[in-house]
């Protein structure tokens, strides 16, 4: 139950069990924090014809919260809040703690209880962990354009969990994390303008289907990551703006209260905004069994509208700090990701050590240097190729996640293998050479669907992806190729066990620009890999590396079976070199060698 004063002091995680509507046996009480409301009334409708509502008087209390004991409301039924403002105003809105909400463009909330009894992941629950010495490969999903029906509408929860965890394990996956899914009016805004915080979209069905996708995740063995937006809110009347006819969630002033997005930035400096905010996060882990969230637009926070120049909104970060610690005490295994574009310092330290507190953080500095390496035509490649090696000089400073996300595929930019330079044939060897880097680089991986089998189309969110291309065999063999990557990725330790530790890699070779080449390993208590990397468009004949142990080829981006130009051999071993070790390297290709002592 929610603590009355820790909601005013900005420190409750538990507003939404009193704040909200919640069923009890023959009616529903319903709660509402509108401090300068003159009048507020629920406005219930039994059906969904809004022909028949029935309006439900609110009385008001000391401190600014109005409560509607509503006999004979039950589970299902439809409602709203009419607000007369401190404006004068007359105004409706959805429940800002309302657990469901009707689909777009209807914009009333819908009575729901949460005692939803459809988990059976206790095991899981109880075992999982943060990852941070475990394999993390995130497959990002937008579960309205992922599949589709053939008839072009979307896939319910329930009819995901059928199709999407599974494909996900085949894959070598293991996590899955969704974009937005809290209720928000705009397809195009991907959901990241929410207007229901509370509430699982009912695009895609209830919130107990939810409920059942994130359960089958869990039994095939995969974590379920949900995007957070704790920066900004829709402007549609009907949401949190000017809730009670005063800026209540929001600034009032737009300099700092609208954002670039044109929404409204959340006024983090208000003890029961703060208080909104972490009872949200907590109610999606603790309600839907989520096994992390990933904050969107962290830099918003840090910083006024996103700007160092502007300085530090210290409440904002403060705020963070909060929440991320007490997210930690009531669940301690779950991941909390930072997607921070800025260079601030300390994400991903402990809140006692002066940190934010996040476990991960994403290393967009990565991306952005390695993506525009990889446009940069051959002849440009061996005086950049510092773009590759430089993140091996910070990579230890923070827990950092290698994100190839939606961003990169859309607005223009076009999709990750289309940025591949070169003719159409020329990007898939790249885009093998590419993802080996990526994956043997230190840090946790997260992936945008669509990349795993070539997308060449920009991601359209009322599209699903373009799936008969696995018809065409140069598409089909690279999402063999990844396949057979992420496999290995999970076998072998040394790809994850000491992704942060300064014995989890080490340069074998990194002094030969001019041949666009490079050589790195990666070790594990039980295991250690020799990748070796030609970035241009030439072979390189006897690549000369110091002598290293027993060596035998786990995978090479050119075999046939990929899309590439030479069969996979039986077994391929060389025996402990005495003086170098010298493979021979296709033009953009990679190879990854297990070495044994």
């Amino acid at each position: 139950m929610m603590d009355v004063q820790r909601f005013f002091t900005g420190a409750e995680f538990d507003a939404g069990e009193y704040l909200g509507a919640h069923p009890y046996s023959g009616g529903t009480r319903f709660a509402l924090w509108a401090p300068s409301a003159r009048e507020a009334y629920v406005v219930v409708d039994p059906v969904a014809d809004c022909q028949k509502a029935d309006w439900y008087p609110m009385h008001r209390s000391a401190v600014g919260l109005w409560e509607a004991d509503c006999p004979e409301v039950l589970p299902g039924m439809y409602y709203k809040y009419h607000i007369v403002g401190a404006d004068g105003k007359a105004v409706d809105h959805c429940d800002p703690y309302g657990a469901a909400m009707a689909l777009r463009p209807d914009d009333r909330s819908i009575v729901c209880e949460l005692n939803w009894d459809d988990f059976s992941d206790d095991e899981w629950m109880r075992t999982r962990t943060r990852c941070l010495d475990k394999p993390l490969s995130i497959y990002e999903v937008h579960a309205g354009s992922w599949r589709q029906k053939p008839d072009g509408s979307w896939y319910t929860y329930d009819e995901l969990a059928e199709l999407l965890p599974s494909y996900c394990k085949k894959h070598g996956y293991t996590h899955i994390e969704l974009m937005p899914l809290a209720e928000h009016p705009f397809d195009g805004s991907w959901g990241y303008q929410t207007t229901g915080f509370f509430a699982p979209t009912s695009r895609y069905g209830t919130p107990a289907g939810l409920c059942r996708l994130v359960n089958a995740c869990h039994r095939h063995g995969l974590g379920v990551i949900l995007d957070f937006v704790p920066v900004h809110f829709a402007l549609d009347p009907y949401g949190l703006r000017r809730l009670d006819g005063t800026a209540l969630y929001e600034y009032p002033s737009e300099d700092i209260g609208i954002s670039e997005w044109g929404s409204c930035n959340f006024m983090h400096s208000r003890p029961e905004v703060r208080s909104f905010l972490q009872s949200c996060a907590n109610f999606w882990l603790r309600h839907y069994h989520a096994d992390g969230l990933r904050i969107d637009a962290v830099s918003r926070l840090l910083y006024w509208h996103g700007d160092p120049a502007r300085g530090v909104n210290s409440d904002a970060v403060t705020f963070l700090r909060n929440m991320n610690a007490g997210l930690h005490m009531l669940h301690p295994t779950a991941i909390l990701i930072a997607e921070d574009s800025s260079d601030y310092s300390g994400v991903t330290h402990p809140v006692e050590h002066g940190g934010l507190g996040f476990d991960y953080k994403w290393d967009l500095g990565w991306m952005n240097d390695t993506l525009d390496f990889m446009k940069k035509p051959p002849v440009q490649r061996r005086e950049n190729l510092h773009k590759l090696t430089f993140s091996m000089m910070y990579y230890s400073r923070e827990y950092y996640l290698l994100p190839l996300s939606h961003d990169e595929n859309v607005h223009g930019k076009a999709t990750i293998l289309q940025k591949m330079w070169g003719d159409y044939e020329t990007k898939f060897p790249q885009g093998r050479l590419l993802y080996t880097y990526m994956m043997v680089h230190p840090g946790k991986k997260l992936d945008f669907m669509g990349n795993e089998f070539g997308q060449l189309r920009e991601w359209d969110e009322s599209r699903q992806q373009d799936w008969e291309l696995l018809q065409y065999p140069i598409h089909d063999s690279f999402m063999a190729f990844r396949t057979a990557l992420q496999k290995l990725y999970l076998k072998y330790d040394c790809l994850w066990q000491r992704d942060y530790a300064p014995n989890g890699f080490a340069w074998v070779d990194c002094h030969h620009a001019a041949k666009g080449t490079f050589s790195l390993s990666r070790t594990g208590s039980s295991s250690r890999i020799l990748a070796v990397f030609n970035f241009i468009d030439e072979p390189v004949r006897h690549h000369t590396l110091p002598a290293v142990g027993k060596l035998t080829l786990l995978l090479d981006t050119n075999w046939a079976e990929f899309g590439g130009t030479v069969p996979r051999p039986q077994k391929k071993t060389v025996r402990k070199p005495k003086t170098h070790f010298a493979p021979d390297l296709a033009p953009y290709s990679a190879q990854l060698w297990l070495w044994e002592e």
